[in-house]
């Protein structure tokens, strides 16, 4: 059952018209102090309306409402306060999760309608930095979120395999490349490669002019060029397969730059049909005055395309092809301004759906304060953290408990959970300092705080006579009573996550759960034989039912043993 909805029908019962059960419903708000119950309704809107002072009017609402769900209510002043009855409540709670099992918290907000997420997005022929790990991770988290509130989430990696950086990748190989240490190593000879162009050309500027050069004659088809440019990619692909494969996250569509280069022109000549097209400067563009932006650079004056140009042919092939209800953009917040231009350039275009797009912006990882530079070699190679993250967590698994099955599996659950949560737990737009110890620590608020939470709860039940997961009764003492008000809240905080694209809501409440269980372990003799027993169980399976959908939610695996 909703209480909350309940609690606001019961009282648009009593108001009989005045306000609705969703104007109720809004308006209801969570107390404070636990003393003042566990919902409240604030009188101030219907003062006007009944011409009395919001105090009485609480008063004489309060003394009309009797359901079986509440316990008692009372006026506070101008709140009408509810008190859930712990013992009906709880045992309601306990039977839904215990048979709901990880469907527990689905939602029905998509209606099966397709949700795309574009994110991760590395570019070719680079190495997979951290810098590329929270469009990773946040877009993964959020596809699990869409499917979770019942959209068919569409996973989408748009690899940047296409622009100038090909054109520098290309004269830096013929200029110091050798085709046998690019195929002993390519990513990393490949970055040091493309790092040394941009040393060398500071002191010799013609190397941009003619990485200028080779780029144009790569979209024109070159074909030493374009033999350079698939190479390179095919290699990088295989490298980034490894980060995917350890992170297990998965797409539906790998569908980079290259793969619109054949749907540009019919994008630029219907901008020109639709009479959207002017010249500025000898660039072809969209003009935005009338919003207050810059124009939308669509042609180079030298016929090259833009990131724009792409990301309307993107966005329009998404639309045909996958039909999308809605459609997420995970990409970082100094893409701002580009992703207000196209969303904006494609409502003149006339395409309605385009309201339904979404920039979803994040902060930087930072190294000593500053943004990492894949130009300048200043990177932290992914692959490194994760497997640094798993080698740690396999050494404190060996020092505390060496007997433990399957322990390379429980480090790499451990290792990468660690690097995704620590990611995860901040909100989104925040900056995060990139430092391995802190990434890796393993108490406080972490993901092995949680998988270990998970983890003893799972031992709890192991040690169990019964493996009935039903409660016999009701639980009423304080300590059960908060982790059951924690655990209503789960549907409610997926909507919001959602709402919101912010995994750090999940991440904060599978936190909190966390917390409140242990306060309850250290209080609570949960094996002790007595009529409570299956009821506490029933708590105790709930907690890992909730926990382990929780951190799924965040592309993180609770091991049941730790």
């Amino acid at each position: 059952m909703n209480y909350h909805q309940a609690f606001a029908e019961e009282l648009a019962a009593h108001l009989e018209g005045i306000l609705d059960v969703h104007e109720i419903a809004s308006l209801l708000e969570e107390p404070k102090y636990s003393t003042h119950g566990d919902l409240a309704f604030p009188c101030f809107t219907l003062a006007k309306k009944l011409k009395k002072a919001p105090q009485q009017i609480a008063k004489e609402l309060s003394g009309k409402i009797a359901v079986p769900f509440l316990e008692k209510t009372m006026a506070e002043g101008p709140y009408v306060n509810g008190f859930l009855n712990k013992e009906i409540v709880s045992k309601q709670v306990m039977e839904r999760i215990n048979k709901e099992q990880k469907n527990y918290g689905s939602l029905s907000l998509g209606n099966g309608k397709t949700i795309t997420l574009d994110f991760s997005s590395p570019n070719i022929a680079k190495p997979f930095s951290m810098g590329h790990l929270r469009s990773t991770v946040i877009g993964n988290a959020l596809a699990n979120i869409s499917e979770k509130c019942g959209y068919k989430a569409v996973r989408i990696n748009h690899l940047g395999d296409w622009g100038t950086q090909f054109g520098k990748l290309i004269t830096a190989y013929r200029h110091w490349g050798a085709e046998e240490k690019v195929r002993e190593n390519p990513i990393k000879e490949l970055f040091h490669l493309y790092v040394t162009f941009h040393e060398e050309a500071e002191k010799h500027p013609h190397l941009e002019d003619e990485a200028r050069s080779w780029f144009k004659q790569l979209e024109s088809g070159n074909k030493e060029a374009s033999q350079l440019w698939k190479w390179f990619r095919e290699e990088s692909l295989k490298e980034f397969a490894k980060i995917y494969e350890l992170l297990d996250i998965t797409f539906d569509s790998y569908d980079g730059e290259a793969f619109y280069n054949d749907k540009m022109d019919a994008i630029v000549q219907e901008l020109e049909d639709k009479e959207l097209l002017t010249l500025s400067e000898g660039a072809e563009v969209v003009d935005l005055a009338d919003a207050n932006m810059p124009p939308c650079l669509i042609k180079k004056k030298d016929g090259a395309t833009l990131y724009a140009t792409r990301d309307l042919a993107a966005a329009i092939y998404r639309s045909k092809t996958y039909h999308f209800e809605k459609s997420f953009y995970i990409v970082g917040q100094e893409q701002r301004l580009h992703f207000e231009q196209l969303f904006l350039v494609l409502q003149k275009m006339g395409y309605d759906w385009a309201a339904e797009l979404k920039h979803v912006p994040f902060g930087f990882i930072l190294k000593d304060g500053k943004k990492m530079s894949t130009r300048k070699g200043k990177v932290v190679l992914l692959e490194d953290v994760i497997k640094e993250a798993i080698d740690l967590a396999y050494k404190n698994i060996e020092a505390k408990n060496p007997a433990l099955e399957n322990k390379e599996d429980v480090a790499k659950m451990v290792g990468v959970g660690a690097i995704i949560f620590h990611d995860v737990k901040n909100e989104r737009q925040n900056n995060i300092e990139f430092n391995l110890e802190t990434m890796l620590k393993f108490e406080g608020s972490t993901g092995l705080y949680v998988q270990y939470t998970h983890a003893r709860a799972c031992s709890i039940l192991r040690k169990a006579s019964s493996e009935n997961s039903l409660p016999d009764t009701g639980l009423t003492d304080s300590h059960s009573w908060e982790i059951v008000k924690t655990l209503m809240d789960f549907p409610k905080l997926i909507e919001k996550s959602f709402h919101q694209a912010e995994p750090s809501v999940i991440a904060k409440y599978v936190l909190k759960l966390s917390q409140e269980f242990n306060k309850y372990y250290s209080h609570v003799k949960v094996l002790a034989d007595d009529t409570e027993q299956s009821s506490r169980l029933a708590l105790v399976k709930s907690v890992t039912i909730v926990l382990e959908e929780g951190l799924r939610l965040l592309g993180i695996k609770a091991p049941e043993k730790l």
